[in-house]
């Protein structure tokens, strides 16, 4: 859990970074309709959440340094006894100062209202610019509003700043609880894998595979996947993000696996790739050793002042050099690597940035150079191959074989830490599991 105090100081931190007679806005997600007056599950907005822990839709969050009656305002829902009834428990004003810390709390309905008179005099406004149509107009509405009036005194600003660039740098690096909940998804999430390879059968549909990793992430109390879950047999594992997750598994056949669960808005994200018999084929066998001898030199890699590109090179000269040897390319490694030839079969990023997304803020570039890391990212690293059933240039043994093996990983004061390690990765340690689940 992430306690008050966290939000607090998060708050805090913000404002101190801010300029002198600023201001700041957000807003939460909407509600999004599903069908007719059916609703998706709320997920609330990430930087709204990181910031006040509040989530409930037709929400502002107002972040003023130095206000005399309180530097945080939460403009929100107020408690409808009726709604209660239908719908569920909701903060109300009340709640909203003696559960979330604000300051004050104000109804949301009189946010346009008075929103003028909050920037009236304020020099810079920083707020997600063009990512909330809706809080763009507001915010440009109440400008024109108090342009109208400067002949009776009133000071619109004249500055607008994006709130991603220094929001994201504060969520890039994770707190002890912070981490402590990506543990947690992580751990459920490994259950749900372990689930499903226990499980696995030829004649299954990958659909029946995602139903026991949808309950085991459930079963402990995770309702919400951190993405859509891939569960893709044979040839659509060469699909990147295949999700339809409706095709019969066959033997003979490998199936891939992303999936990831979600604790306190904080995301788990794995990859595991194993047959659905139970016993790799000498191709598969020799494909994913390669995948996995390219993870664990880029995890080698992960630690305190290497830059985060380095990971990424580390797995493309061992896929290289593994493919060049397997017949798959010919040529120079060194060229074969200048000239991308790799992109065939290798075409995405070893890794992202983990936390409350799954393909988490943060910039990968600072200064035009690749950023170094620091203790406290949380990072994944998922090298793969990915030979096309389409693919006439490469012997037909290989063709319609996709692997992605990928695990989480915290950057430590030392080196890092994977937090998915419990999961089996090697071809024994799958193959073991496997036949003991038989």
């Amino acid at each position: 859990m992430i306690t008050p105090g966290e939000f607090k100081q998060r708050r805090k931190h913000l404002m101190r970074h801010m300029k002198k007679n600023s201001i700041a806005l957000l807003a939460s997600a909407p509600a999004v309709t599903r069908n007719r007056d059916v609703e998706y599950p709320y997920r609330q907005n990430s930087d709204f959440h990181y910031l006040t822990g509040f989530d409930e839709p037709e929400s502002v969050a107002v972040f003023a340094p130095g206000r005399k009656k309180g530097e945080f305002i939460l403009f929100c829902r107020k408690f409808d006894e009726t709604k209660a009834v239908w719908t569920g428990k909701h903060a109300g004003l009340e709640g909203a100062k003696g559960h979330y810390g604000a300051d004050e709390a104000i109804p949301i309905e009189d946010f346009a209202e008075t929103l003028p008179t909050l920037l009236d005099g304020k020099s810079m406004v920083v707020y997600p610019i063009g990512m909330d149509t809706e809080l763009d107009r507001q915010v440009m509405t109440a400008v024109n509003t108090l342009r109208r009036k400067a002949r009776t005194g009133a000071k619109p600003p004249e500055e607008f700043i994006a709130l991603d660039r220094m929001l994201h740098e504060m969520r890039l690096f994770k707190s002890a609880d912070e981490i402590s909940l990506m543990r947690k998804a992580v751990d459920v999430s490994i259950q749900a894998h372990k689930r499903a390879m226990a499980i696995c059968r030829p004649g299954l549909y990958e659909y029946q595979i995602e139903a026991e990793i949808a309950h085991e992430c459930m079963r402990h109390g995770l309702r919400n996947a951190a993405y859509p879950a891939i569960v893709a047999g044979g040839h659509n594992a060469c699909v990147l993000h295949y999700t339809e997750n409706t095709a019969q598994l066959r033997d003979g056949d490998l199936l891939l696996i992303d999936a990831g669960a979600e604790c306190g808005n904080y995301a788990a994200d794995i990859t595991r790739t194993f047959p659905v018999n139970g016993r790799y084929s000498e191709p598969q066998r020799q494909l994913y050793d390669l995948v996995l001898d390219a993870q664990l030199a880029a995890i080698a890699k992960i630690k305190p002042g290497n830059s985060w590109i380095e990971p990424h090179e580390a797995a493309v000269r061992v896929l290289v050099r593994g493919l060049v040897s397997l017949g798959l390319l010919e040529g120079r490694i060194s060229k074969l690597i200048k000239d991308e030839a790799y992109k065939p079969f290798f075409m995405h990023r070893t890794g992202h940035w983990l936390g409350m997304d799954v393909h988490d803020v943060g910039d990968y570039k600072l200064n035009e150079k690749w950023r170094l890391l620091e203790p406290g990212m949380v990072l994944t690293v998922e090298p793969g191959l990915y030979v096309s059933p389409s693919c006439m240039e490469v012997d037909s043994k290989w063709r319609g074989i996709g692997i992605r093996i990928e695990d989480d990983v915290l950057v430590t004061e030392k080196g890092n830490d994977v937090l998915s390690a419990a999961m089996p990765k090697t071809v024994d340690e799958i193959e073991t599991f496997m036949g003991a689940s038989r």
